[in-house]
């Protein structure tokens, strides 16, 4: 829905329900005076009066504003902004994050009122109208639905030892509510998140911000070459980092919200689903890696993984980079309905779960 719509529709509900409102005092067979159809009439002159301002100022705000952006949904994400976690956080900082996310206002700083319009949405021209779409074969036609988003957090690591990266950086989730806002939740959003979650366990990880869409354009490669394009990167950092044992390519499936979302203890989660290549000479160290995991996941996350699913035969890559390294996990991350908070949570998960795969089992 672009701003316009958004515009006449309140415009339009309010109307409706002052509509209502009349036939409701109506029926109630108020006594007929002069005086009291006055306040009647003045009420709905002020409320009208009101709204007309409200919404000019809305419009205005919505089609003048680019404060909102992914990587700073990211860090409002990362901040507690989102319903389920505001368990975890003092009240004041979801409130706080929340209107610095939707007002660009810190509430710890006055004075950044004074730098900012009232409801600063996306402007016009980030607003997608986004469905999804799983044929890749067009990456100009990908890139309308979904796009490239810079780390929000770069951070130098001396040392990491976990890498992680995306094939297919442009797998997007589900973004209702979000278009206005031109934020295009994909898997590229989840290894960020995901990465945040590991540093903050200790755990040294580094994600793969190149633009792997650009640059399969820019050596007239298509999308089939993504795995050939992921490669080259993986290879980089592992030249660069000796300290890396863990390299990790986020995904996300193509089935139904029903197979893809599972709720553990009143939260609902993006499930995962481990793939395999088998068409190496090192599978079998790859799949032990990822039987280890998932059984970890089963213990502490039960029904978040869907298993482990082994590839190879015609149609399929056979090897996804996993002869890099044994320690080589592919993980698909939710569907293309899951929406970004059942995404968050499952990074929540997937990190407990691999701090317990790295520095052992607590119940062991």
């Amino acid at each position: 829905m672009n701003i316009h719509g958004i515009f006449f529709r309140h415009i339009f509900s309010y109307f409706y329900y002052i509509l209502v409102l009349v036939i409701i005092l109506k029926k109630m067979k108020l006594k007929n005076t002069s005086k009291r159809r006055f306040r009647i009439r003045k009420t709905f002159i002020y409320m009208i009066i009101a709204y007309i301002i409200f919404a000019i100022t809305f419009y205005y705000s919505l089609n003048n504003s680019n404060k909102i952006n992914n990587t700073k949904f990211i860090n409002f994400l990362l901040r507690g902004g989102n319903s389920h976690m505001i368990n975890d956080y003092k009240l004041v900082n979801v409130v706080n994050s929340s209107s610095n996310f939707l007002f660009n206002i810190d509430l710890t700083k006055p004075t950044s009122i004074l730098d900012t319009s009232i409801l600063m949405y996306g402007n016009e021209e980030n607003v997608i109208e986004m469905e999804h779409n799983d044929d890749y074969s067009n990456l100009e036609e990908l890139k309308k639905i979904s796009s490239y988003i810079e780390d929000p957090n770069p951070v130098d690591i001396n040392n990491p030892i976990i890498y992680i990266y995306n094939s297919h950086q442009l797998e997007n989730y589900d973004n209702s509510n979000l278009d206005i806002y031109g934020i295009t939740p994909n898997v590229l959003m989840a290894s960020y998140l995901l990465k945040e979650k590991l540093n903050s366990r200790g755990l040294s990880t580094i994600v793969e911000d190149a633009n792997l869409s650009n640059f399969l354009t820019l050596n007239s490669w298509d999308y089939a070459s993504s795995y050939k394009a992921s490669r080259i990167f993986i290879l980089d950092k592992k030249n660069m980092y000796s300290s890396l044992k863990y390299f990790i390519d986020i995904h996300r499936d193509s089935v139904s919200k029903d197979v893809t979302t599972v709720n553990i203890e009143g939260k609902d989660y993006a499930r995962i689903l481990f793939v395999v290549g088998l068409e190496h000479n090192n599978y079998k160290e790859n799949l032990k890696t990822m039987e280890n995991i998932n059984n970890i996941s089963n213990k502490y996350y039960p029904g978040l993984s869907r298993g482990i699913y082994k590839k190879e035969g015609v149609g399929v890559d056979g090897i996804y980079n996993q002869d890099i390294s044994p320690n080589s996990i592919l993980i698909e991350v939710g569907g293309v309905e899951n929406n970004i908070d059942e995404v968050l949570n499952t990074t929540e998960a997937i990190s407990n779960i691999l701090y317990y795969y790295i520095k052992g089992d607590i119940n062991e």
